[in-house]
């Protein structure tokens, strides 16, 4: 079986330590490690103010409420995006407005001059699948219109553009470590702050509960030796019937697709968490080679140009004409390749009303939505099994 998003990084010593942290409930929520997770993100983006969370929505909600903005001020993101993304902006009530994208995925700076009004505050950009924006582009939109830039780096860790980190760009920008980004500690995140200002109006926050620490632990655990090995039967089932009894949390809940914002959002990131984080983040250059190795991979079998600019390589795009029937052909063999994005907000059940997008909004991303298809490229990926991955695309 092949998986692109369920729980795609864990490797055996991840098992262990998650195995080792159920029996350790004294640390789940304080201990060392969220310092040391903290010490390890400032060396690395060489910023000091660094705040940890328990999801990428948590961040950017703390994130927009420090801003201290003003209601129904103007927050500017691009379509082909995530719910996640989109529900911090309608928690803190403002507006969002949607910026269409180019054919790299990613925002549109001719559509973001165009969406600027005078009641656009900020702009928040996502380096889609790993692929650094156009910064320069965009560095010079924000200082010509005075707006407060924030990079969603939810994809994009370890990025660079030109020689910079992605993620020292934006006046902030915020990080995920949830169950199928760069680095995973199944739910969790973070911001980077420059403005010391702004980084003392950020409010700290409670600690999740005990119950909500020990679903994320036990997910490495229930996927990896349950569900992956035997999804055809009873896997998929049985990862259906472990949400339902609250054993395992969904990664978007059905009140967000309206929404609205479950009890556990904000929080702050536990112990517990920042350990797997920690665990992770230092095999980050391992992570990275391997993606970059499968992504030459699939470039070299499908006769695609890969950018100059280092990305992350979270997932390979492809675009296909037929592409939600490959990936429902693929889903019936096991090989579960990427639907990021099957609507211009996903989920595709997302309540595009309730998120503020209006159909025709971002003609480009609703057509990308239709024919883009992501591949998996995480240390769990072999190039045995990424050349299966091609087959299936060559026979469709």
């Amino acid at each position: 079986m092949i998986s692109i998003s369920i729980s795609p990084n864990t490797e055996r010593d991840d098992f262990f330590l998650a195995f080792k942290l159920l029996f350790q409930c004294f640390n789940w929520k304080r201990g060392k490690k969220e310092e040391e997770l903290k010490s390890l993100l400032k060396e690395y983006f060489n910023i000091s103010n660094i705040f940890l969370y328990n999801s990428g929505r948590s961040s950017l909600y703390c994130l927009l409420k420090a801003l201290k903005l003003e209601k129904n001020d103007q927050v500017l993101l691009q379509a082909f995006t995530c719910s996640a993304l989109v529900t911090p902006i309608l928690w803190n009530n403002l507006n969002p407005k949607y910026v269409d994208i180019k054919d790299d995925f990613n925002i549109d700076p001719e559509d973001l001059k165009r969406k600027i009004s005078p009641k656009t505050k900020v702009l928040i950009i996502q380096h889609t699948f790993g692929k650094p924006c156009r910064m320069e582009e965009i560095m010079e939109i924000v200082k010509e219109n005075n707006l407060i830039l924030i990079e969603d780096c939810a994809h994009a860790l370890g990025a660079e553009y030109k020689g910079r980190k992605i993620g020292t760009f934006g006046d902030a920008s915020f990080l995920s470590f949830s169950r199928d980004k760069v680095i995973s500690s199944v739910y969790g995140g973070g911001i980077i702050v420059k403005d010391l200002k702004l980084a003392e109006k950020i409010e700290e926050q409670k600690y999740p509960s005990y119950f909500w620490i020990f679903q994320q632990l036990l997910h490495p655990l229930l996927v990896n030796f349950f569900v992956v090995p035997f999804y055809s039967f009873p896997g998929k089932y049985l990862l259906v019937f472990f949400q339902k009894i609250h054993l395992l949390s969904k990664a978007v809940t059905d009140k967000e697709k309206q929404g609205g914002k479950p009890n556990y959002f904000p929080r702050k990131m536990p112990n517990a968490l920042a350990s797997l984080a920690c665990h992770q983040f230092k095999k980050i250059d391992k992570f990275y080679l391997h993606r970059k190795k499968i992504a030459n991979f699939y470039a070299e079998k499908l006769s695609i140009d890969l950018p100059d600019e280092k990305q992350s390589y979270l997932r390979f795009p492809v675009v296909k004409f037929k592409a939600h029937e490959i990936i429902k052909k693929a889903w019936s063999q096991n090989i579960l390749i990427g639907d990021w994005y099957t609507s211009p907000i996903a989920p595709d059940d997302a309540n595009l009303r309730k998120m503020g997008y209006i159909k025709g909004d971002c003609p480009i991303a609703e057509e990308y939505a239709q024919k883009t298809i992501n591949l998996p490229t995480h240390i769990n990926i072999s190039e045995k099994k990424a050349e299966r991955v091609v087959s299936l695309l060559a026979d469709s």
